[in-house]
């Protein structure tokens, strides 16, 4: 749903322009680093947002806080010839990058350059106050992280799971890797309807323990 919070609509387009691209990029970097270099051929080994944001995507975070940018391709087979953990780690780059640019906006707050308070109490005016905007920024951020660990395909939560669980649960997830993108569409756009809200309850208990322990 459209919010006309400005703070809102100013943080998801910083995030646009900043975590969606330097999410992609850790990808590229992080599988450059393990020898592939099907990221850099493809142009994706730049910090330039035009080379990682998809225009769908790009407009569903702005007008409902739900977005994508484009994957980034890799070799699994390159990756796994260098390291039977590097697929793994190439998944794990992007979320971690999220989580790492939340604790950077989350540091005024906690020196006291920003009032908690300030985040909390009403806007005054037209513009938002910064530690709205930050702290709108520190929640998106903490937000794409844990939707990126679902262990549902295409998110990278389901190449982490898939290293690190059993190999009996590989098998599962090998079955149900062709039908992830319509379960997750299933979990976000329509399960809600029916006051069957998975993804939130998955994510929100963790969203709001880590903003506090954050953010204050």
């Amino acid at each position: 749903m459209l919010s006309f919070d400005p703070a809102t609509l100013i943080a998801r387009l910083i995030v646009l322009a900043v975590s969606f691209t330097i999410h992609e990029f850790s990808h590229a970097w992080v599988a450059t680093r393990f020898g592939d270099d099907t990221p850099r051929l493809n142009g994706r080994l730049t910090l330039n947002p035009l080379a990682h944001l998809d225009p769908i995507g790009s407009l569903l975070l702005i007008v409902a806080g739900f977005g994508w940018a484009k994957p980034v391709p890799v070799d699994p087979y390159t990756l796994q010839r260098r390291s039977p953990s590097a697929l793994m780690w190439v998944s794990l780059a992007g979320p971690l990058s999220n989580f790492f640019m939340a604790i950077l906006t989350a540091v005024p707050f906690r020196v006291g350059l920003v009032s908690v308070a300030g985040y909390l109490a009403p806007s005054q005016g037209i513009l938002p106050s910064a530690a709205k905007i930050l702290a709108e920024f520190v929640q998106i951020n903490l937000l794409l992280m844990l939707f990126n660990l679902i262990p549902l395909a295409p998110l990278d939560g389901d190449k982490i799971a898939d290293y690190l669980l059993p190999p009996s649960w590989a098998r599962v997830f090998e079955k149900v890797r062709p039908y992830g993108m319509i379960i997750l569409l299933l979990l976000v756009m329509v399960a809600p309807y029916f006051g069957f809200d998975i993804i939130g309850w998955m994510i929100g208990p963790p969203l709001r323990a880590l903003f506090s322990l954050l953010v204050g």
